[in-house]
């Protein structure tokens, strides 16, 4: 199993927009999906087959991996290996934008 890893958009990267970050992860080899998250939304501990990659374009998403909690907001992708075990949440009052990336190989 590989790491779960938080990457910050780079400005190498050119200005964050939905276009340019699921360029970005399509080149990965991710299959994407735009999904909008109210704020108070929640999601249990659950894991995945696959690995997955959460980039978000505007909001906090916090997600736990164990103990461990990230909060990528805009422009971070959080990677997560398959299997590992999270729960996330809408950090605040602002709604997130983030696109859901799932590696089919």
């Amino acid at each position: 199993m590989g790491e779960v890893r938080l990457e910050r958009w780079s400005a190498a990267d050119g200005p964050l927009s939905e276009k340019r970050m699921m360029r970005l992860l399509e080149l990965e080899g991710y299959d994407v999906i735009v999904y909008t998250y109210r704020p108070g939304t929640v999601f249990p501990e659950h894991e995945h087959a696959r690995d997955k990659c959460d980039g978000v374009l505007s909001g906090i998403l916090k997600i736990t991996v164990g103990e461990t909690p990230f909060e990528p907001g805009p422009g971070d992708r959080l990677y997560l290996p398959a299997g590992t075990r999270h729960a996330a949440e809408v950090r605040g009052n602002e709604t997130v934008v983030s696109l859901d990336g799932t590696l089919w190989r």
